[in-house]
């Protein structure tokens, strides 16, 4: 059986399908039967009342699979129409015995023409494979988009056609699938960048191939799930205080962006940091902790002595900057004063968290630091890369490596399919939603990671439980009331819902 949290390249699913050949007489020829009855079961389960299908075929194995799928269809008496998109009547290798043992049944098999549209209720999109490297041209790009076009329900083999199986890109076209039936493992492009909006629901089939096969290849990227952290998030001892679970200190807050520093801090505690405490601006300091008078509040002046300063910073067990920081001299001056407190013999050792404008002024200045989580969205990732934006979501796995790489520490790539990675583990974390596309969600983020840090877990692991607590909790608030309400969600709203996650023994 396929290691299900496994993130698997094209490469090494073509790697697993060589293993199982290796084994089984040299033929792959199961594997094809084998999925392309999982479609058709999932078909048929998903769509019972169904009666005219669509199969449009491509000339490779994923063509093949469409075959199985249509002939298992025609023998139970459906009507189904395979469509061969261009090369896909003359089939080779494994493809081709599929066509053959298609060929005598009563499917309909003509070339693809738009009108075939209109006369079926369900496609089978079994154009494009795994390989695809570069954009999706015509003719193909053309019947993609129709359809696309047409609103009808798609069910993709192994990958909605146009998907990019590594990465997760979209190069021109793509089926907007319903459901995917994803074969032997997932594919790690099928869990970030613009996979949720292509794939549907994703249901995955190892095919068989046998456990001792799947030992051989191991996948250098995993999903993680929240349910994966229960055992950091154990019980308190009944004599425990609050010496015993850190103190952050969050830096950030210039003029206008109270509300940043304030969420990030709250969240910090909500998290079950024993202590938290802020460095803002003057502004906001006396009034800050008015509404939550459990945050100690300090004032950062340009005259403000360093020997204060650096008695904060040493004070703290986890420094988290950026929220609300700004680029203007103010914020400047305390990266400034980090940066070389960090250089200290104690600094060395001090666990830090970056974030917002934190990452803005690191690109201009870059060094690298092991002890520290970096968590950019795609906009300040592309700074740190001196690239652009298009470039990191093309491909979200390498640009969290070259981070790292080039910042140290753990990079934590916010987006649809959170990356988190360190200089030896990668991890994808799916959950979340659209409604977390508001204002001071990352301030939050930043908060929840900095204080299960400040409770003794490694950077690597405060990362990713940080982002999967983030977003359970931003779907607990979503569908707390019994219907599922995304727009409007607020950062603030997942207070509630943190506390209950990082409290997995109490009744949630």
């Amino acid at each position: 059986m396929a290691d299900r949290k496994g993130l698997y390249t094209a490469d090494q699913i073509k790697q697993l399908e060589q293993l199982y050949a290796r084994f089984h007489d040299g033929s792959t020829y199961p594997l094809m039967e084998r999925a392309g009855g999982a479609v058709y079961n999932e078909l048929r389960e998903r769509w019972p009342d169904l009666r005219r299908i669509l199969v449009v075929c491509g000339k490779g194995n994923n063509g093949g699979d469409g075959f199985v799928v249509a002939r298992l269809a025609a023998m139970a008496g459906l009507p189904v129409t395979v469509a061969l998109m261009p090369g896909a009547e003359s089939p080779q290798g494994d493809a081709e015995r599929a066509f053959a043992r298609l060929k005598p049944t009563s499917a309909n098999v003509e070339p693809w023409h738009s009108q075939l549209l209109d006369d079926h209720d369900v496609i089978v999109d079994a154009i494009l494979g795994t390989g695809i490297k570069g954009k999706v041209k015509d003719p193909f790009a053309t019947i993609i988009n129709e359809i696309v076009r047409s609103n009808k329900p798609v069910i993709s083999v192994d990958i909605p056609s146009g998907l990019v199986a590594d990465t997760g890109a979209v190069l021109g076209s793509a089926i907007k699938a319903d459901v995917t039936v994803s074969f032997i493992g997932i594919k790690r492009g099928m869990v970030t960048s613009m996979a949720a909006d292509y794939c549907g629901e994703l249901e995955v089939n190892d095919l068989s191939c046998g456990q001792g096969i799947f030992a051989l290849v191991r996948p250098k990227a995993f999903l993680y799930r929240y349910r994966e952290s229960i055992h950091f998030l154990e019980p308190r001892r009944r004599t425990a205080h609050k010496g015993f679970f850190g103190h952050v200190l969050v830096i950030g807050g210039a003029p206008g962006f109270a509300g940043a520093i304030r969420m990030a801090a709250e969240a910090a505690a909500r998290t079950g940091a024993g202590l938290v405490s802020v460095l803002t601006h003057s502004q906001h300091s006396d009034v800050l902790c008015l509404n939550r008078p459990e945050i100690m509040c300090h004032s950062a002046t340009d005259s403000a002595s360093k020997e204060g300063l650096r008695s904060l910073l040493e004070a703290a067990t986890v420094i988290a900057i950026g929220p609300g920081l700004g680029q203007q001299k103010w914020g400047r001056n305390l990266i400034t004063m980090l940066r070389d407190y960090l250089k200290t013999e104690a600094g060395q050792k001090k666990k830090t968290v970056w974030d917002a404008d934190a990452l803005n002024l690191l690109s201009d200045q870059p060094h690298k630091i092991d002890n520290r989580v970096l968590t950019p969205h795609p906009g300040e990732a592309a700074r740190l890369l001196n690239s652009r934006v298009e470039q990191v979501q093309l491909d979200r796995f390498t640009a969290t490596s070259d981070i790292v790489e080039r910042f140290g520490g753990v990079c934590l790539l916010k987006g649809a399919g959170t990356v988190i990675a360190d200089d030896h583990k990668m991890n994808v974390v799916t959950a979340g939603n659209p409604g977390m596309a508001s204002g001071g969600m990352g301030d939050v983020l930043t908060g929840i990671i900095a204080g299960l840090m400040a409770q003794g877990i490694p950077p690597f692991d405060a990362a990713r439980i940080g982002a999967a607590i983030h977003g359970e909790a931003a779907e607990l608030a979503v569908t707390e009331s019994g219907q599922r309400q995304e727009r409007g969600l607020l950062a603030t709203d997942l207070f509630l819902y943190i506390r209950r996650l990082v409290n997995p023994e109490s009744k949630n």
